[in-house]
This record gives structure tokens, sequence and C-alpha cells, in this order.
């Protein structure tokens, strides 16, 4: 069965009240923890998701006519870097009820934002991470909420919160997560019909399958049960793995290889975020 369309539309404004409620209920010393996010703190990734969101709607919402630049991987990634590292050290003037303020108020716009779009319209913005010059607007919808969940988790992790409420959420961060995999492989050759099974287990449990068809490879949602190679880990292993929140350590004790394990080493290095 082919990757389904994922609708996560109705799912940010749950998703960011969740996030509201966590951030004005945290301690002063909690918006100074250290997160996996390499040097950011809490209120550094606070800061992020505030920026990412306005970025989002002045882009998209309210200049759709502006032609963005051509960059390759390289200049796309300096210019993300120099972004995020100039809002973050900005932000470190304001308080944490600043923070949270602007947060409440740019994530209930860009959950307005979201909920008007067209699923099927073509994006604004090309999924990079997934290989994509053209997008459909479910996936670019979809790319958007995996930032606001996964740095979301990052804060939850940093603060000992715990996961979301929802299950369904990371669920939905997997599914969206997995269009990364082909791409990542797209200098794999292998025989035609190799495959390819990831097994996710936890509460956002699902699997999916990489297939090799002698010229490209595909992805597929569903079991299968004669891969050429299994990978099995948890739903918590799986969103960092695909977030880049993975120490080497942690990849090797907490992804289980059955069959040729040279074929699962690069979905190691599958990322459905820009690094």
């Amino acid at each position: 069965m082919p990757l389904p369309i994922v609708d996560t539309r109705d799912a940010f404004r749950p998703l960011s009240l969740e996030i509201l409620e966590m951030l004005h209920a945290m301690a002063s010393s909690d918006w100074e923890r250290q997160t996996m996010a390499a040097q950011w703190r809490v209120r550094d990734v606070v800061a992020h998701m505030i920026d990412t969101a306005l970025r989002r709607l002045s882009l998209h919402r309210d200049q759709p006519g502006v032609a963005l630049p051509s960059l390759t991987d390289r200049e796309l990634v300096a210019l993300i870097n120099d972004l995020n590292a100039t809002w973050v050290r900005a932000a470190g003037r304001f308080s944490p009820r600043v923070l949270t303020e602007l947060y409440g108020h740019a994530s209930a716009a860009l959950a307005d934002f979201v909920e008007s779009l067209d699923l099927h319209a073509v994006a604004r913005l090309p999924v990079s991470w997934a290989g994509e010059q053209q997008s459909a607007q479910w996936l670019d919808i979809g790319r958007e909420f995996t930032e606001v969940w996964h740095h979301g988790s990052q804060v939850r992790a940093a603060i000992g919160a715990g996961p979301f409420s929802n299950p369904q959420w990371l669920r939905a961060v997997l599914d969206i997560a997995m269009h990364a995999v082909p791409y990542t492989y797209r200098e794999v050759t292998a025989k035609p019909g190799v495959t390819l099974a990831i097994r996710v287990t936890g509460r956002a449990a699902g699997s999916w399958h990489a297939q090799y068809d002698g010229r490209r490879w595909t992805m597929d949602e569903g079991e299968l049960a004669d891969a050429t190679t299994a990978a099995t880990m948890s739903d918590e292993i799986a969103w960092r793995l695909f977030f880049n929140a993975l120490s080497p350590a942690d990849l090797r004790s907490g992804v289980h290889v059955e069959g040729d394990a040279d074929l699962a080493l690069p979905l190691l290095r599958a990322r459905s975020v820009i690094v």
C-alpha cells in the first residue's frame, strides 16, 4: 500500500495548546535546561518554534507571490542555520513570560492558517529532505507539523514531562518522516525486489517497507514478512533517528537489524529535517 496522504491540519491547534500549557506550567529553572538540540536550551527551542511559525505566516500566508531564491542543498542549510542562530540570539533578551505569550499568538495564527489550506494544491515550499522539487501541500503542511511536534518533544524531554498525550500525533510524524527514506537510498543500487522493512513498536506503532525496482527505491506502508532486511525500533527511537537526536551508541542499542545489515546502514542516516 503506497504511503498515505496524511492530513495534519486539525492537529496543529491541540498540539500547540498542549505545548502552551506546558510552557505556562514550567518553573524558571526549566527554561534554562539543556535540550537534545545541540547547544540550545529550552528557551532557545521555544524561541525557534516562534520563529518558524512567524516565518511560515510571513512567507506563505502573507507573501505567496514573492519568488523564493533557488539554492543548492549546502546554501539552503547555511541560510537556515543563519536564520535560526540570528533569531535565537535576539530572543535571548525575552523573558519566559514574553516567549510564552509570543508562542501562544504565533501558534494560534499558524493553526488558523494551515486549517484553511487545500491539501492537494502545490506546496509553497518543496520538501527538500524528501528529494522533491515540487511537493503536494499536504506533505509541506505535514513537514511543518513534524517541526512543531519534535521541538515540543525536545522541550518535554528536557524537563521530564514525558510524551505528548496523543500517540496519533507521533504516528503522523512517522508517516511523514518515512518520505525521507527513498531519497536517503537514492544512490544505493541492489537487485530488483530487494526490500527493507521498518517496524516501529510502542504507542505509535507501525510498519513500512522500501523496495528497489531496478531503477529507484519506492516506499509503502504495511508489514512485509520476507524482507531482505528488517529494522525494528521503538517509536521513541524512530523519531529521534529521523530528527538527528541519537548518539551512535543509542543507534546501535536501539535499532535491531535482521538480515543484510549493510542494507540498513543508510536508514541510520535518514533525516526528515534539514541538517
